[in-house]
């Protein structure tokens, strides 16, 4: 069999933090991979860590079987981030070339890397040591640039609304002021559609700068109106001093300005596990089945996107470095203020 006909082999890693969808995106490049394609595909753990130290396994279809509806990653993930030299590194164990190297050794003919912005940039840079690379854009803080949306945003608003919800009853039970953390690092995406969702009365972005007075004022305002109890939805990235979780110093603020008593609940990890939504399921299933028609056309250094609810491609150089943050003219923003969504910075 010449060279031009011989099936493809390809490799499949997931890296950074863990969310609802990551099987279902391994099971979309490797299904349609397989059965499409009639490619072969090997699965390295532990993200780039697997590529590093040649740790893989052989996934074949009836491996991807019964694994769209479980969290987490079959193939585990880990942080490690190869173009970032250690001071312990030994001579002549330079990471990148371990990857190429091992990339050499199995004859592979792309990795698909499924991971946020961090894992892209590394694509990136793989991809500029010679190796076929497609990214595949997966985070609960939907921050990835170049693509509208990012599998486990949607899984995660889901089990941040359901706390918010839970905690109205509550609030409204002792007439407390609420705070509740929502993750997100620098992007308040999932602060404002969870926070919008929920319900919520005032919703503190990353991206928007806020004064305590002006939260504290709408708390006011709403117990002058005979509203006993509100519910803050603090994103973790908003200024707050070091050693302080953000929800914490809000809730301090709040209680020392007021009076009125205060509790706060930082929601934590619990956004990033469980099974994904049917909505993650099929945008990730999409992205996978994508991926592997990129790799089949050979369309390398590329990350798969959506626009307008449309498949399509980005340049992988185009999108390292770069982070898809919440404009203050977005209009989810606009059409809460005109229901009187608090965003902290009325009297700015």
């Amino acid at each position: 069999m010449s060279n031009s006909t011989k099936p493809k082999r390809i490799g499949i890693l997931t890296a950074g933090g863990d969310c609802p969808g990551l099987n279902a995106a391994i099971r979309g490049v490797g299904k349609t991979a397989i059965v499409e394609y009639g490619m072969e595909v090997l699965g390295f753990n532990a993200g780039y860590s697997g590529m590093i130290n040649n740790d893989y396994i052989h996934l074949k279809e009836s491996q991807l079987s019964g694994i769209l509806t479980l969290g987490g990653t079959i193939l585990g993930t880990s942080r490690e981030k190869p173009f970032k030299t250690s001071k312990n590194e030994k001579d002549g164990e330079h990471k990148p070339d371990r990857i190429v190297q091992t990339y050499k050794d199995l004859g592979l003919d792309c990795v698909v890397c499924i991971g946020g912005n961090g894992t892209m940039k590394t694509a990136n840079m793989l991809g500029k040591e010679g190796l076929n690379v497609v990214g595949i854009p997966k985070t609960i803080d939907n921050d990835v640039w170049g693509t509208d949306v990012t599998f486990g945003f949607d899984s995660a608003v889901q089990i941040a609304t359901d706390a918010i919800d839970r905690l109205h009853t509550t609030a409204n039970s002792h007439q407390r002021v609420m705070i509740i953390e929502i993750m997100g690092h620098h992007a308040g995406w999932l602060a404002l559609y969870s926070g919008l969702a929920g319900g919520g009365d005032i919703i503190l972005l990353p991206e928007l700068e806020y004064n305590i007075r002006s939260v504290c004022k709408k708390i006011e305002a709403r117990y002058e109106s005979n509203k006993p109890y509100s519910i803050v939805v603090v994103a973790e990235g908003i200024g707050h001093p070091k050693g302080s979780s953000a929800a914490a110093h809000v809730s301090e603020a709040i209680q020392t300005y007021t009076g009125i008593e205060t509790r706060q609940t930082v929601l934590g990890y619990i956004q990033r596990g469980g099974s994904p939504t049917p909505m993650d399921r099929i945008l990730a299933t999409r992205y996978g089945a994508f991926a592997a028609q990129c790799i089949a056309e050979e369309n390398f250094g590329t990350m798969v996107a959506i626009k307008n609810n449309e498949l399509t491609t980005v340049p992988l150089e185009e999108v390292g470095g770069k982070l898809r943050l919440v404009d203050a003219n977005f209009p989810l923003i606009q059409k809460a203020r005109k229901m009187g969504v608090s965003f902290g910075d009325e009297y700015l």
